[in-house]
């Protein structure tokens, strides 16, 4: 093993050797040596390995090899017909094995540069990101007793008093085996006691391999011939053959065994006598869908086919937006033009902001394509994940439907890509590195293999917005604006009745529901109907606070307050943070002053639903958020139960706007809107014009006409009024004023340094010798440099946090500072993230 600096320029052809189109040079070349990129922090360049005459390796292939004392995964990248002449054979050592082959193709490969270029972060992290989890691993070191039984009359006390230690403990458990990472956590000094008792002979240390996941395999039985052994098969061998041909020869063993009620012994027998083949047969793990009728293509409205004929005449790259109000049918248009792309034997990838979405989605793509259809994200197990990716590298054609990270699946004919919601801030990762977003790494991808790319939203970001008409400028004006204005079969959106809750409040009001909303809510069950109420943030309250002396119960790990949940009557009062999860039982009294005096304030759903409960007892609620759909499935479940008629009222948080389609509800409430509207951030207003929208547009899908209630202390607040009037324009060209008087997006780029540590001073002086290193390079570099200054919240889970922002000009050539030399300045204990074009400056 030898490391040398990787040079990026020559790591996009090289993998090309894995391909078909080889060069004939290489073709017969005998390959004894591999280059390859090893998972392992702070092991930088590539390292070569030697290759066993056994094995068979690709550029591309996903390996695992040893690195110092461990195994750690790596990634094939170039193969070697001799060595460099400065390094010794002796010094190269040998891969161990193959975990995956020809996971890249050469734009893929290209792509993951790409990304880990622009975002300013390793090929590694980009790699760990793009492989399903547990693909990349790496082994432990352990620790076991030589011989329990040899150990029993062993006099301990000429030892250490570190050395008995580690030796108690790993005596009194029952396998006598102990990580070395774990002995040295529990026991101070460890290393001088382990190595005593390796002197002494009494341990081991040993190596584990990484668990790296594996294909599942099932047995399956197999009928090879049995004719000429009938006479001697028993009535119950012969009941055994008998149904193997009745079900074609072939059937999985424990099928078997049910079918004819029969033990494994009497098929093994048959095994020996060669009438059957008993042999492990691999299985693909898949989310268990629900069975679906089958499905066919909808009439289409004028607009829908004019927008489906531009995107299915497109031939090659092209970004198109489709935009198109709530319930205007864009899935529709979504369906159809997919349909021609599987048909010419290539494959389409449908990106969705938050699982949430996906089971209705997914639902409706098989219900069109049946089989062909796969989701990819994170609630799936890494079994599952490990076998969809498998299954996408096949090539055959499929419909991938998946969330973020969905955007690397390894798909070979790739043919159209589709980001629906593309304004959803989901789509952008904050950490870890990279902090990429799936919207520019959609663009590139389309790009390299040369397909269309398709942003549909009712609320486009304000950045594909401005992009997409910009080329409605040129002439003649290139397809890549298509416009829904219409919802289907002429269905109205909804009117849209903003409450001051001011008034509400000087006419007695107390409750958090006004008198519109409630007398809407009644009407509900009297019309069997359903609603939605909208709530910005989960939970019961937003802080608990003391009435008497002002206390407000903080986390503490983060500077924020925590918020207090309480699902029901019976159930234990909690307190927990919405930032490290942190949770601690509610407190009687004070604990500052002692007092019992305790309120809590602000609304979240599970206030908000005990309040329905005591005001309107008669009305079925189910809760939808991130508390209530924590577990496999049970997005689906709610959703499956809301929509079969078990509940009047949906209440939920952010993922009820997230193209959730429930053409029975006919109300949505907007309980207080005022939290969207005042936050210390640029893109406040744009996120809270979507949102509103988006949820407003839950309402009035089906064939009953739709209501929407908003609450607010500021009706007056012109991101109110453009919701009401459903005036998307009108909004952007006042939002865009603004950004171009404060140099921000679209009109500039950003860049935000991030920096985190345990240790307060330590961030404040890092951040303060970097903005130092880069403020004299303003104005030649051309960027503009803000800060440093403490992040909104100063500590999080316990770090500080303290940021830089870069205002970089939109069209020219900015020199930016080299990364790892300014990572070089920043001590052990400071992390410094680089976030490229962030959603979020909070």
């Amino acid at each position: 093993m030898r490391s040398r600096m990787f040079d990026s320029s020559l790591s996009l052809a090289t993998p090309l050797l894995a391909e078909s189109g080889i060069n004939d040079s290489y073709r017969f070349a005998t390959f004894s040596w591999v280059e390859v990129l090893v998972d392992c922090p702070g092991a930088q360049g590539l390292f070569t390995y030697a290759l066993p005459p056994d094995l068979t390796v690709q550029a591309g292939d996903i390996l695992t090899v040893p690195f110092g004392a461990q195994q750690v995964g790596a990634i094939a990248i170039h193969l070697l017909a001799q060595l460099p002449p400065d390094l010794p054979p002796t010094q190269v050592r040998e891969v161990e094995e193959v975990v995956s082959t020809g996971f890249f193709p050469a734009t893929y490969w290209t792509l993951l540069n790409q990304v880990a270029d622009y975002y300013c972060t390793s090929l590694m992290a980009v790699i760990r990101v793009a492989l399903p989890p547990g693909l990349l691993g790496r082994s432990q070191r352990r620790v076991r007793l030589i011989e329990l039984k040899a150990l029993d009359g062993i006099d301990p006390s000429g030892l250490s008093s570190v050395a008995q230690q580690v030796l108690s403990r790993l005596q009194a458990q029952k396998q006598g085996n102990y990580t070395w990472q774990y002995l040295q956590q529990k026991i101070p000094g460890a290393d001088r006691g382990l190595r005593e008792l390796l002197k002494q002979g009494w341990i081991e240390s040993y190596l584990e391999p990484p668990a790296t996941v594996r294909p599942k395999l099932r047995q399956a039985v197999t009928l090879v011939a049995a004719s000429h052994l009938e006479g001697s098969l028993s009535p119950r061998q012969q009941e055994i053959i008998q149904a193997l041909q009745r079900e074609g020869g072939d059937l999985w063993l424990s099928d078997l065994l049910q079918l004819c009620r029969t033990s494994s012994g009497t098929v093994q027998t048959l095994a020996k006598k060669g009438c059957i083949v008993i042999q492990p047969r691999e299985i693909l793990r898949a989310e268990a869908g629900v069975t679906i009728a089958p499905d066919q293509p909808k009439e289409l409205t004028p607009d829908q086919a004019q927008a489906l004929a531009t995107i299915t005449s497109l031939s090659g790259f092209a970004q198109v937006l489709l935009h198109g109000v709530t319930g205007s049918g864009k899935t529709e248009v979504y369906l159809q033009a997919i349909a021609p792309v599987l048909q010419r034997g290539q494959s389409a990838l449908v990106l969705v902001p938050e699982i949430g979405l996906t089971p209705q989605l997914t639902d409706r793509f098989r219900a069109r394509f049946g089989s062909k259809v796969c989701v990819y994200h994170s609630a799936l197990s890494e079994g599952e994940r490990y076998d969809t990716w498998r299954q996408m590298l096949s090539g055959s054609p499929q419909v991938v439907i998946g969330t973020r990270s969905a955007v690397f699946a390894p798909l070979p004919q790739l043919g159209l890509i589709i980001l629906d919601e593309e304004h959803d801030s989901s789509f952008k990762q904050d950490q870890p590195a990279p902090c990429y977003h799936a919207r520019t790494v959609a663009q590139w991808r389309a790009e390299l293999v040369n397909c269309p790319l398709i942003l549909g939203s009712a609320t486009p970001s304000i950045e594909t917005w401005v992009s997409a008409k910009s080329n409605q400028d040129v002439n003649p004006p290139a397809p890549h604006y298509l416009s829904l204005p219409s919802r289907v079969r002429s269905r109205p959106l909804p009117p849209i009745e903003v409450v001051d809750m001011r008034q509400e409040f000087q006419q007695g009001n107390r409750t958090i529901f006004s008198r519109a909303l409630q007398v809407a809510l009644e009407r509900l069950q009297e019309r069997g109907q359903q609603g939605i109420l909208f709530i910005h943030r989960r939970g019961h309250s937003t802080f608990v606070s003391c009435r008497s002396c002002g206390y407000v119960v903080d986390c503490p790990n983060c500077d924020v307050s925590l918020s207090y949940h309480h699902t029901h009557a019976e159930a234990t009062q909690l307190l927990r943070c919405h930032y490290c999860n942190h949770t601690a039982i509610h407190p009687p009294q004070c604990p500052e002053c002692s007092s019992p005096y305790l309120k809590f304030f602000g609304s979240g759903t599970q206030r908000v639903t005990q309040e329905l409960a005591k005001h309107l007892p008669d009305l079925r609620c189910l809760r939808f958020d991130s508390d209530t759909t924590r577990t496999k499935g049970s997005h689906r479940a709610l959703l499956t139960q809301f929509a079969q008629g078990d509940a009047d009222l949906l209440v939920g948080t952010q993922m009820l706007t997230k193209g959730i389609d429930l053409p029975q509800v006919t109300l949505v409430g907007v309980i207080a809107a005022d939290g969207l509207l005042h936050l210390p951030d640029f893109r406040a207003s744009e996120r809270a014009f979507q949102t509103l929208t988006q949820v407003a547009g839950r309402a009035g899908r089906g064939d009953e006409p739709g209501q929407v209630i908003i609450q607010t202390y500021s009706p007056e607040h012109f991101v109110v009024e453009a919701v009401q009037r459903h005036e998307y324009e009108p909004f952007v060209s006042a939002e865009l004023l603004q950004r171009q008087t404060l140099r921000f997006p679209p009109h500039n780029r950003l860049a935000l340094l991030k920096f985190s540590s345990p240790d307060p001073l330590a961030v404040q002086k890092t951040a303060k010798r970097i903005a130092a290193v880069l403020a004299p390079q303003q104005a030649e570099s051309g960027y503009e440099l803000l800060g440093p200054a403490p992040a909104s919240i100063l500590r999080v889970a316990r770090r500080y946090r303290w940021q830089v922002l870069l205002k970089l000009p939109l069209n020219r050539a900015v020199e930016l500072p080299d990364w790892n030399e300014l990572r070089s300045l920043c001590p052990p204990n400071v992390s410094m993230t680089v976030d490229v074009d962030p959603l979020n400056l909070l």
